[in-house]
């Protein structure tokens, strides 16, 4: 499903970030886990194409994304991938269930006569059916996140990216929402990426990749 190999990216004057490889098989929950600095957030950028290498090759679903152009990348993006950020990105006018509808403007995969219904179901299941018409801002950290992670899956992704998902949360309710998100993505057998520098989250996770020293002092 993700497949890295041989990529370097000069990120600033004596700084290289360098993957020799990286495999995470469809339906896999792969923690991308370091310390800040390390490189995994360079590497969560590169596999989603907001970063492109000096070198070497990303192929995400089977597709090189390499020589993509930026408007293909961006469709790809939106066809392929949905995103869980630690600031939840929701717009604050508007509602839970219109932050969903919104990303769905993104993906051709659901029809559109059926975005209101795929929708509701996503809230749903996430726990939120009494929170439909509610605005961000009333919303309390978890539930906001919960709307994030419906978004994020409404559009049938096949690879779903988690920056930092529980940076903002508390301990209680990061357990929650990690329970959640890992639920719902072997439900969907949706690949799951998850950056983290928390090694009790990234032990939460079927698989740990270790990002220790991807970008490091360029010595050459």
């Amino acid at each position: 499903m993700v497949l890295l190999e041989q990529v370097s990216r000069r990120l600033g004057p004596g700084v290289l970030f360098s993957c020799e490889k990286f495999h995470a098989l469809p339906g896999s929950r792969t923690a991308l886990w370091g310390p800040s600095g390390c490189g995994k957030s360079t590497m969560l950028n590169l596999i989603t194409g907001l970063l492109r290498p000096d070198s070497g090759t990303i192929r995400i679903d089977n597709e090189d994304i390499t020589p993509l152009s930026e408007s293909r990348m961006d469709a790809f993006r939106g066809e392929r991938m949905g995103f869980v950020f630690q600031t939840f990105n929701l717009l604050p006018p508007f509602s839970a269930l219109q932050n969903v509808l919104l990303g769905m403007r993104f993906s051709d995969a659901i029809p559109e006569k059926e975005w209101k219904d795929q929708a509701l179901t996503m809230l749903e299941r996430v726990g939120l059916e009494r929170r439909l018409q509610s605005k961000p801002g009333t919303l309390s950290v978890g539930e906001r996140q919960r709307v994030a992670i419906a978004r994020a899956l409404v559009n049938k992704p096949r690879l779903i990216v988690a920056d930092e998902p529980t940076g903002s949360l508390d301990p209680k309710t990061a357990t929650s929402v990690m329970s959640l998100l890992l639920e719902l993505c072997e439900e969907e057998k949706v690949t799951l990426l998850l950056v983290t520098h928390d090694r009790g989250i990234a032990e939460q996770l079927p698989d740990l990749f270790d990002c220790t020293g991807l970008a490091r002092e360029d010595e050459s």
